[in-house]
């Protein structure tokens, strides 16, 4: 039976997370293509490709980072096929050199690239806010406040991406992607087949003689996309008062919640905008005709609070414009503070917002799971180097490795940094460096690091923590898996092999589970000096059990020899050991079987798992 978020005829309703949206409404749109680099809160949307591509009719992939994921975006959607990127915020940075220009080619076929922000950091290194680069660029935003929205901006986006031969900028945030709400389906086209490619120099190779036509051309494609954004059905204004109230995105949601809450329904006068960019001007002169004062709802960046005030300035309007003053510039919003904001105008009682949430929930911090094998190898690492060497970490499960007693990261930039960064390191200090890279963040970004650093003969050891999967993310496959949940990956690339074509001489490989093996290889790496490359390959337990349908036999348990020192726990800060009174114990759900802890204590056993 096909999924229904296939499904060819409209009217249906089904309750979808936003992301699960964003695929119907390229699905209505007739997606042709779909490029991605995983990355949470954006993860679930091509994750949902890979497992309907079986029954699509779209070609899927996976690229080895952001940046190349827009290039065969972009490349796709000058041949004339309609195209969706998918990446989070940070990884807008890494395409940013390939979208800068693609708003100057524009998109034949129909090109959206999808930016998940992230306010409040849930998963992410930094809070931008990716709004910022549509305006730098200049290309069109959409910003979804619904599951509906989320549908329906993905579909109306790429269909008037392709109208207008533009890429589009669909904007999401955290708490978009990951709602659920009902979603009315519309009807889904057969997409064909592309349209294939017209050949046109002057606009598609952008040497400087045809680089400022294009700019120019770009700029009068701002001017058309402001007049879709002044008709849209995105924007709307409604209500009376003096006080004016203008929202975008998600904060509209909270809008609409707070004015119920607060009763002040009929208080103010409000402009939602969806299509947020280019500003639909003649609208928000009209929305501010006869106001006092305009309040401006937006997470993070005061973008539209500065183009209204932009605009009164140009437009000699006596208008006071409060935004950022009375609501903060980070982390998200909820519906009590946007609440807050409404009363204050009225003269009404506000309310801590504190005081809403519990205050005495118990504390779940992040941890490396029970049987990762990156725990064995900070585990040895640690042994072999201690507090002698520097630290350099990077992006994924393995960033964990901060937390004592493990304390393996001392510094960390962005995704693929830690060679490089690590190389830096080594040049300005004395201490010994260690760089740990994931094998999803190796072929992302930390093959040129690597190259860098054996080109300039710099003194690092570089630990490659093969999992077999992308597993921070939800265990997308990547050039160097071996399986997939859609079966083998024919063409995989060795990672050591990768390593020694790259020019490194030093390469051995090891099961971190096995520690006797792992310390005696990071003994003799230590010694070495250039760079050296230590591969810890074992899999991510639940990719194991997932893909390869393994799971350990046998479990750890604490024998009655225990001293009660509990050392086990504190040296490996395991999630299944646990403390009675001054003794460790074992919980046999949460143990994986990796036997790590066999290995470091005396006191601890091994049995069948079920016994």
């Amino acid at each position: 039976m096909a999924n229904p978020l296939l499904a060819a005829e409209g009217g249906a309703t089904h309750l979808l997370l936003g992301n699960e949206a964003i695929v119907r409404g390229a699905i209505e749109a007739g997606i042709q293509v779909v490029t991605c680099y995983p990355g949470t809160p954006s993860s679930e949307v091509p994750d949902t490709f890979y497992r309907l591509s079986p029954e699509g009719k779209y070609y899927f992939e996976y690229s080895t980072n952001e940046k190349v994921a827009l290039e065969v975006g972009g490349g796709a959607s000058l041949s004339g096929a309609m195209t969706l990127t998918t990446m989070k915020h940070v990884g807008v940075n890494v395409a940013a050199d390939p979208l800068m220009t693609l708003a100057y080619t524009g998109a034949p076929g129909g090109l959206m690239l999808l930016s998940a922000d992230d306010p409040g950091c849930h998963s992410s290194q930094n809070e931008q806010d990716n709004r910022y680069y549509a305006r730098l660029a200049g290309i069109p935003v959409l910003e979804p406040g619904s599951a509906q929205e989320a549908k329906d901006m993905a579909r109306d986006g790429l269909v008037l991406s392709r109208k207008l031969e533009q890429p589009f900028l669909l904007r999401t945030t955290t708490r978009v992607n990951h709602l659920r709400g009902p979603v009315k389906f519309g009807p889904a086209p057969d997409p064909g087949t592309p349209a294939g490619f017209t050949r046109n120099p002057s606009r598609f190779v952008p040497i400087p003689a045809f680089a400022r036509t294009m700019h120019e051309r770009l700029l009068d494609k701002l001017d058309e996309l402001r007049k879709e954004a002044e008709k849209s059905p995105y924007n709307k204004i409604y209500g009376n008062g003096e006080i004016g109230i203008a929202a975008t995105g998600i904060s509209r949601a909270y809008l609409t919640d707070a004015l119920k809450e607060t009763g002040l329904e009929g208080a103010f006068k409000i402009m939602e905008l969806g299509f947020t960019y280019p500003l639909p001007e003649n609208m928000a002169l009209d929305f501010m005709k006869g106001l006092k004062k305009v309040i401006v709802i937006e997470e993070l960046e005061p973008i539209l609070e500065n183009d209204l005030r932009v605009l009164a300035q140009e437009q000699k309007i006596d208008i006071e414009i409060q935004g950022k003053g009375l609501l903060p510039r980070t982390g998200e919003f909820n519906v009590t503070m946007v609440a807050n904001a409404l009363r204050a105008q009225v003269g009404e009682q506000t309310f801590e917002c504190d005081s809403c949430i519990p205050s005495e929930l118990p504390q779940r911090p992040p941890n490396l799971c029970a049987g990762c094998p990156h725990r064995a190898t900070f585990f040895a690492a640690r042994k072999v180097f201690g507090d002698d060497a520097l630290y350099s970490s990077d992006i994924g499960c393995y960033t964990l490795g901060l937390l004592p007693p493990l304390s393996m990261a001392d510094f960390l930039i962005c995704m693929g940094s830690s060679i490089s960064a690590g190389c830096g390191a080594s040049v300005a200090s004395d201490k010994p460096v260690v760089a740990f890279i994931g094998d999803s963040t190796f072929f992302h970004s930390g093959l040129t690091g690597l190259a860098s650093a054996v080109f300039n003969n710099h003194d690092i050891l570089l630990v490659i923590l093969d999992n077999h999967t992308t597993a921070m993310t939800g265990h997308q496959p990547h050039p160097g898996v071996e399986k997939t949940i859609l079966g083998d990956n024919e063409h995989r690339l060795d990672v050591a092999k990768a390593c020694e074509g790259l020019g490194v001489t030093q390469i051995r490989q090891v099961n971190p589970l096995n520690q006797k093996k792992t310390l005696a290889a990071l003994e003799e790496l230590k010694e070495m000096s250039g760079v050296r490359v230590l591969i810890a390959r074992e899999p991510c337990p639940l990719h194991a059990r997932r893909v390869y349908k393994k799971t350990p036999p046998m479990i750890a348990y604490v024998a009655d020899s225990c001293t009660g020192r509990a050392e086990c726990l504190d040296k490996l800060a395991c999630p299944a050991f646990y403390k009675v009174g001054d003794k460790a114990a074992v919980n046999p759900i949460l143990c994986n079987g990796c036997m790590l802890c066999l290995q470091v204590c005396n006191h601890i056993k091994s049995k069948k798992r079920g016994s």
